[in-house]
C-alpha cells in the first residue's frame, strides 16, 4: 500500500501569499527534510502546519 496515496486521499490545498524569498526557503526545507529523511513530503508540511499552529496556541 502507498503511503502517499492514503494521506493525499485525506488532504486539502492551503494557498499561503508569501514573498518569493519565504517561498524559495520553504520549498528547499521540505526538499531537503524530505531527501534527509525519506518522509513523505505531506507529512512534513503537516507537521511544519501543526508546529505554527502549536506556537500561535491555534
Amino acid at each position: 500500500m502507498d503511503q502517499n496515496a492514503d494521506i493525499a486521499g485525506e488532504t486539502e490545498r492551503l494557498t499561503l501569499q508569501v514573498d518569493r524569498d519565504l517561498f524559495r526557503a520553504f520549498q528547499r526545507c521540505v526538499w531537503i527534510i524530505v531527501n534527509e529523511t525519506g518522509r513523505p513530503q505531506i507529512k512534513i508540511m503537516n507537521e511544519m502546519v501543526r508546529d505554527f499552529l502549536i506556537k500561535h496556541d491555534c
